[in-house]
């Protein structure tokens, strides 16, 4: 099982970035995928997940301004943001559980500065 994650980069305060998450060995429409998120000197934060029934959770500090979906013929998680905020800088991941192992995409780096 592998994830790979990508779409991050440099956007102004109140811009949009989506990310993708890529998975080889594993349908992800039968798993939960979570993204979570880590600031430097800051614990990992669970931001969004999405269940293979597709329901989908959010923390409270980004309802509203991210979207989490999938698309199954591409196997890949998206993780939409809108009206960034620079608290959102942070190196973004995918993980997944399978088969009683965890599984973690490497991180791509979102910075939100003007």
């Amino acid at each position: 099982v592998q994830l790979q994650a990508s779409g991050g980069g440099l956007v102004q305060p109140g811009g949009s970035l989506r990310l993708s998450c890529k998975g080889s060995g594993i349908v992800f429409r039968l798993n939960t995928v979570r993204w979570h998120r880590q600031a430097p000197g800051n614990q990992r934060e669970l931001v969004a997940d999405i269940t293979g029934g597709g329901n989908t959770n959010y923390a409270d500090s980004v309802k509203g301004r991210f979207t989490v979906s999938r698309d199954s013929a591409k196997n890949t998680i998206y993780l939409q943001m809108s009206s960034l905020k620079p608290e959102d800088t942070a190196s973004y991941f995918c993980n997944t559980d399978f088969r009683g192992r965890n599984f973690w995409g490497q991180g791509t780096q979102v910075t939100v500065s003007s």
